[in-house]
């Protein structure tokens, strides 16, 4: 027989079994979205060339990757560096790697000395991501900032195809399928023999110099289609020569003198204006309003810059 106590606590207990029950299908339902969300979204690989697009190269080196990895997701990062400019794509992968999560991988073919006796290699960086690459100093930046913790020099035929490979189409035959093994899961280690990462091949890479007089800097590239001046000046080092927004700068740039506002944004001038600023990097620039400094000063990387400190 059921007491009315009985009652009343089985009454009083339901609406805990039912938070139990909510919580757990809750926990169920967060289960299946982070699977969900793990299978929308597979491994990565950036890919950056300066093949340019007029033929089927990166095309080519996507279907070696797509055919030992179909699932595997290819984020182009550029192919329109500089054509053989080392520097431009060491700059752009510094630029990239932070807004990529740990573990992807980087295949770069910026390979002005293809087929000679320089290495193809992996690399794995301290932050957990991968670089596949000819070792010819494209890994300088990154090392500085996120360190490497080892490399390996590529010879495992395995992890490579064709029997007769190129001699000049390493992005196909060896960067891209070793990027696709690595991506998939592969033991890295595997491509081949491990190197000392004091053996890489580093590009000489000149500071910016800062002294009582002011600072003397570089216009290391121009800013894509658009001719502004990148330099290897940082932000924090031209604000030690005293300027604020809104003065004019005296900058001598390629032997040319001249005095530039520095503002915070193009618009901040007139069209056709000159303008200095602070990029999207951190660093200092030069910059036309709507129009190509590079072009209508007739600067080309690389030149020296100087500005003065402000009086």
């Amino acid at each position: 027989m059921i007491t009315s106590s009985q009652l009343t606590n089985d009454h009083r207990t339901r609406p805990a079994r039912l938070l139990v029950l909510l919580a757990l299908a809750l926990a169920l339902a967060l289960s299946a979205l982070a699977g969900a969300q793990t299978a929308k979204y597979p491994q990565t690989i950036v890919f950056m060339t300066d093949f340019g697009v007029v033929d089927d190269s990166v095309a080519i080196c996507r279907g070696v990757m797509y055919s030992i990895m179909p699932d595997v997701r290819i984020v182009d990062l550029s192919h329109q560096v500089t054509p053989f400019s080392i520097r431009d794509g060491a700059r752009f992968l510094y630029g990239a790697t932070p807004y990529f999560p740990v573990g992807t991988v980087f295949v770069v073919v910026i390979d002005p000395t293809v087929g000679s006796t320089r290495k193809a290699i992996v690399a794995k960086s301290k932050r957990g991501q991968y670089f596949v690459l000819p070792d010819n100093g494209l890994l300088t930046l990154v090392e500085q900032r996120d360190g490497i913790e080892g490399v390996h020099e590529i010879t495992n035929t395995d992890w490579m195809i064709g029997t007769k490979m190129s001699s000049t189409f390493h992005g196909r035959d060896i960067f891209s399928p070793v990027g696709a093994h690595v991506a998939r899961g592969e033991d890295w280690t595997k491509v081949g023999p491990e190197m000392a990462v004091a053996s890489l091949v580093r590009l000489e890479l000149k500071a910016a110099r800062l002294d009582d007089r002011g600072v003397t800097a570089e216009v290391i590239a121009t800013d894509g289609p658009f001719g502004n001046l990148v330099t290897d000046l940082d932000a924090e080092d031209f604000l030690k020569l005293g300027y604020q927004r809104g003065q004019e700068v005296p900058v001598r740039v390629g032997g040319k003198g001249m005095k530039i506002k520095f503002v915070r944004t193009f618009s901040d001038v007139q069209v056709g204006q000159p303008l200095l600023y602070i990029d999207s990097r951190g660093h200092f620039a030069l910059a036309v309003n709507q129009g190509s400094f590079s072009a209508v000063y007739g600067v080309k990387p690389p030149v020296e810059l100087f500005i003065p400190r402000a009086k």
